[in-house]
């Protein structure tokens, strides 16, 4: 197989969890760029359908479909119904998150929300997906982690701005624990021919973020700018395709040099 053709995903059907969030939006895309059959599910089927509508216009193969991860019935609906359209899943993408926590004080019953569905949901999905991959004896999951997993606040980066007041814990929490969890999942799945790897992306720039806080995001990357609407892309098909074979239990930062400083 020439190296090109081992990043394609064409005849490969991928399950993404989210796909209209900030994240979520590029993974779509690199995913049904590559060739891949691409079924993407969240509570708010309407806003993915417009991006699967975007996609479907212009000749890829992407499809929404409903999904509550904090619900064991809805996971495994899911899956069988994309076995029933596609017949199998190559692809799993966890990228779905919940921040139902605003700050650290905030009450109890929020952050056990954030479990249901950021711990126990994630094992779901990976569990009843991984046995339909199980059957086939192959395949790729990949997690959508953050750097912030990886590090504390770095504070500084909210000087001369209202920003970074009062940040929920969970998603540290979590995160950091998502990368644990990836290492298991390796070793657990490795038997049956599946890896599983994480992706820990840093700050991405949006419209609202104040110049402040760019800057000084900027100036604590090694590279000196915040990820753009791409930088994802190329490490999903790679972790997707079989170009990655031969990796598994890896964390890998997409943030610009931040956790290397």
């Amino acid at each position: 197989m020439q190296v090109l053709e081992m990043f394609s995903l064409e005849g490969k059907t991928a399950l993404l969890t989210g796909g209209a969030g900030k994240y979520g939006r590029q993974i779509v895309a690199a995913l049904a760029e590559a060739g891949a059959d691409t079924y993407i599910a969240s509570r708010n089927v309407a806003a993915l359908e417009e991006v699967a509508a975007e996609h479907r216009q212009a000749g890829l193969k992407v499809t929404a479909l409903q999904l509550d991860l904090g619900d064991e019935a809805s996971v495994i609906a899911l899956c069988n119904e994309v076995i029933a359209r596609a017949g199998k899943i190559d692809i799993l993408v966890n990228n779905a998150v919940a921040r139902t926590t605003a700050s650290w004080d905030d009450d109890l019953a929020n952050y056990e929300k954030s479990w249901h569905i950021n711990a126990t949901g994630l094992h779901s999905i990976t569990r009843t997906v991984g046995r339909e991959m199980i059957k086939q004896e192959s395949g790729s999951i990949i997690n959508i982690g953050s750097m912030m997993g990886m590090v504390g606040i770095e504070n500084h980066n909210y000087d001369g701005t209202d920003m970074g007041k009062g940040w929920p814990s969970d998603y540290f929490f979590h995160k950091g624990g998502m990368i644990n969890y990836t290492r298991f999942c390796g070793s657990y799945f490795g038997r049956y021919h599946i890896r599983c790897n994480c992706v820990s992306p840093g700050g991405l720039e949006e419209a609202g973020h104040p110049k402040e806080f760019v800057q000084n995001y900027n100036d604590r990357t090694q590279l000196g700018r915040m990820a753009n609407q791409t930088d994802l892309k190329g490490i999903i098909v790679f972790l997707a395709s079989d170009a990655s074979a031969y990796i598994t239990g890896a964390n890998i930062p997409v943030d610009g040099g931040y956790t290397a400083k």
